[in-house]
């Protein structure tokens, strides 16, 4: 079994990802962690998970010599995270969004010295569509009318960053293919034609969605959308365990979800 330690696990998708690797056979979970200001701190994780004590308390700190991490916390919690894995020389698995440029930079330099699996979405149908619209945007590269982009992402009303580094990811991914230069987010007043170099953003916050993409490929009398759904978090916990798995006996190295996938 895989030692496994989850930084962030008092949060809504760690609380997921105690209870899935908690029902399986391949992950023995050795520590979990919150913020130490929390009201979980010194929480059984299994009894916050909902599936009853587990013996794993919750903690401030990493311990218990884990295999492999997985951060799903907030920006304090990912250097935190990173700090522990590079002095222990422990894999990462990054799932946490809105980290500025400078700890994104650590990550790729701890990637030389640690394997580190970074990604704004865990999701593997999410990764499939990042896919998709990549091959798509290279197909439409040279469309004879011009092709209009834009992202829309729907999300919870809890959610801290916009727009979601998801949809982030895949205007990074189709600028790759077809040259956008701009990247608007939003729109409002007299703003004039559409230009063609742009990529358009627009975020949705509400209720309790846990995600929803929708990349648009707008052309003159023809549209292709490509769309894709969380009905729960689940998706994104299956993901990094599986990113965890597939960390282990891994090179040194920065690995994306194409990589865990096989895209």
């Amino acid at each position: 079994m895989i030692k496994l330690a989850i930084n962030g696990a008092s949060g809504r998708v760690g609380r997921r990802l105690i209870a899935l690797a908690k029902s399986g056979s391949q992950f023995d979970l050795v520590s979990a962690t919150c913020s130490p200001g929390s009201h979980h701190l010194h929480a059984d994780a299994g009894e916050l998970a909902g599936i009853g004590p587990i013996g794993v308390v919750l903690a401030s700190a990493i311990g218990n010599h884990p295999q492999v991490v997985i951060d799903f916390s907030n920006h304090a919690g990912a250097r935190a995270a990173l700090e522990y894995c590079l002095f222990n020389r422990v894999p990462l698995v990054v799932a946490t969004t809105g980290l500025d440029e400078p700890l994104q930079a650590d990550m790729r330099r701890a990637a030389e010295t640690i394997p580190v699996c970074l990604a704004p979405n865990m999701s593997q149908a999410v990764n499939l569509t990042m896919k998709l619209a990549q091959l798509a945007a290279r197909a439409l590269r040279e469309y004879a009318s011009g092709v209009d982009v834009e992202i829309i992402e729907r999300h919870h009303r809890f959610k801290a960053d916009s727009p979601s580094g998801t949809a982030l990811r895949f205007g990074e991914l189709i600028a790759g293919e077809m040259g956008q230069l701009a990247h608007r987010h939003g729109r409002e007043g007299v703003v004039g034609q559409r230009p063609q170099n742009e990529i358009g953003y627009h975020a949705v916050r509400a209720g309790d969605d846990p995600g929803q993409h929708t990349i648009l490929f707008g052309m003159l009398g023809e549209t292709i959308e490509l769309r894709v759904a969380a009905s729960n978090r689940d998706c994104y916990a299956h993901g990094a365990l599986a990113a965890a798995k597939f960390l282990i006996g891994k090179q040194p190295g920065s690995y994306t979800m194409a990589d865990v996938l096989g895209l």
